[in-house]
């Protein structure tokens, strides 16, 4: 699996951005999937609604991507990849992983301080995963699902080809602290869809009006 997204057409990619180990979990997408499903549920504020029956929001959609991915190692065992023989495309499903897993350095520190009678045990903060498609697509995501199913491997075992299936939840900007790098990127993706809302009503209406008078 290719690290950097390279010329040529554009690939997506699932980013996660975290201080500790700022290398770890970057996923540049082998292959695009040929599907992306997206679902949206509305949210809205219970028994918010007026004699006259309007609705009110309580806040955006809760959106969901779903999506699999297919990783080989064909390409790199050709080129004679040096890491891709001896490790086979592990790798790359080790970065996916690791955008869900404590590193190891922040939960040797706690737990060392927690044995000392200093802190008690805490959660983890996850790092700022990203789902990267297109420049017109960077939107903050949390992994909710994912499964792999590894169809090919080695003589000595390591995968070298797999199919992930990878659910995503769309964080917005309820979900991060004021002036967060999350808040700043959720805001964009939201501003940039109204954007292009409006874009589409305006073609529509002008379309209308061409149909209706004949125009070209």
């Amino acid at each position: 699996m290719s690290s950097s997204l390279g010329s040529g057409p554009t690939k997506g990619a699932l980013v996660a951005l975290d201080p500790y180990d700022p290398l770890a979990s970057v996923v540049v997408f082998q292959y695009n999937p040929a599907e992306l499903a997206r679902t949206l549920e509305p949210q809205f504020a219970s028994g918010g609604h007026t004699p006259a029956g309007t609705q009110f929001l309580a806040g955006p959609p809760t959106e969901t991507i779903r999506l699999s991915i297919d990783v080989n190692a064909a390409d790199q065992l050709e080129r004679g990849d040096a890491v891709t023989k001896a490790l086979g495309v592990y790798p790359a499903l080790a970065s996916i992983e690791m955008a869900m897993s404590p590193k190891t350095l922040q939960v040797a520190k706690i737990l060392r301080a927690a044995a000392m009678g200093l802190i008690e045990v805490a959660p983890q903060p996850a790092p700022l995963t990203l789902f990267i498609w297109g420049w017109k697509r960077v939107q903050p995501v949390q992994i909710i699902s994912y499964s792999v199913t590894e169809t090919l491997h080695d003589g000595s075992l390591n995968p070298t080809a797999a199919k992930v299936d990878l659910g995503l939840r769309v964080l917005t900007f309820q979900d991060f602290p004021t002036l967060s790098a999350g808040l700043v990127l959720s805001m964009a993706q939201l501003a940039m869809k109204e954007a292009f809302a409006v874009t589409g009503s305006f073609k529509g209406s002008i379309d209308a009006i061409k149909s209706k008078t004949g125009g070209g």
